[in-house]
């Protein structure tokens, strides 16, 4: 494989999830405009099978260097390459509550390996140019290899993040969030060949390694953006569930525990309903590693067997 193709077949990503900070669903009248972040455009939206709103892509311009993997296995490292050019991002609402800031862009080799004026890269949007030697470099590997952002580096979480914060700061929601959750990050790469890869980095950080089955890097991104949003769903679930008491002396506690996971959680879990049908079997892979659905439903019968319990005590004592 020569250096130009495999740069030229490299999308990577970042996304970032997190609770939209209002105390009740938002409508759709006012989602689109939380997402109406650039003046002009419109705001994406769809009510089927739930609530959904993108808002329009915004462009950063950047002039930075970029993680590349060089060697294999225990002799890999690092290794900065530069790149010049714009990164898409974007804000993403589901189900009213549920908000993430999205950025990813393709990057190529240039043909010319020299700084071109910005009239150049802003005729290509969210294509991003390496300059200078790229010969054995791995931008897909070095991408999901550094995690922690790194000064001097492109940071897509810092683009996403930003996405998130300025939602949150409008004066369209009440700052009053139902529940206390966590952000959680994807960083995500699509290049050609290799297997799809799901890896917990920690308990907020993720990776995903995407197979280049389709030229359309908004296609990846959406996949990415749905693996994460999920993945936050659950993570989400899982730490309600691990906060509540055990025991029936703890049952009421663990009523107002658990009842934000039926009031906010469980009805947004649609796995692939937006994805591209090129896609799906990328979906059908993580259902068989890590099978997040199976763990989803286990939690949610947890929760619906505490609820049903609680329900049964309480009849008790009323009796």
């Amino acid at each position: 494989m020569t250096t130009t193709r495999q740069a030229a077949e490299v999308v990577i990503g970042e996304v970032h999830t997190a609770l939209l900070q209002h105390s009740s669903a938002v409508s759709a009248t006012t989602g689109a405009s939380l997402l109406a972040l650039t003046s002009g455009e419109r705001v994406r939206r769809s009510e089927r099978p739930i609530a959904y709103a993108v808002s329009p892509a915004q462009l950063t311009g950047v002039d930075c260097d970029l993680p590349a993997a060089v060697g294999t296995g225990r002799r890999t490292r690092l290794a900065p390459v530069r790149a010049v050019g714009t990164v898409t991002s974007r804000a993403v609402l589901t189900g009213g509550h549920v908000l993430q800031g999205s950025a990813y862009a393709r990057v190529v080799a240039d043909g010319e390996r020299r700084r071109m004026p910005w009239s150049h890269y802003l005729a290509r949007p969210g294509v991003l140019e390496l300059i200078g030697k790229s010969g054995g470099l791995d931008v897909a590997g070095g991408h999901l290899h550094s995690t922690e952002p790194q000064t001097g580096l492109l940071d897509l979480g810092a683009i996403g993040n930003r996405t998130i914060d300025t939602v949150q700061a409008s004066r369209d929601i009440d700052r009053a969030a139902p529940f206390k959750s966590a952000r959680t990050g994807l960083r995500w790469s699509a290049s050609e060949g290799g297997a799809f890869e799901f890896r917990l980095v920690d308990d907020r950080h993720r990776t995903v390694r995407l197979p280049r089955v389709v030229a359309d890097a908004e296609a990846a991104a959406v996949l990415c953006e749905d693996i994460a949003l999920h993945d936050w769903l659950l993570t989400t679930l899982l730490s309600l569930v691990s906060r509540a008491p055990a025991g029936r002396a703890g049952r009421r506690q663990v009523v107002e525990r658990l009842a934000p996971a039926l009031d906010y959680l469980l009805h947004l879990w649609m796995p692939a309903a937006r994805v591209d049908a090129a896609l799906a079997p990328v979906w059908r892979g993580l259902e068989q590693r890590p099978g997040l659905t199976r763990q989803w439903q286990t939690n949610v019968d947890r929760v619906r067997d505490q609820l049903a319990l609680a329900v049964i005590e309480a009849s008790g004592h009323r009796s």
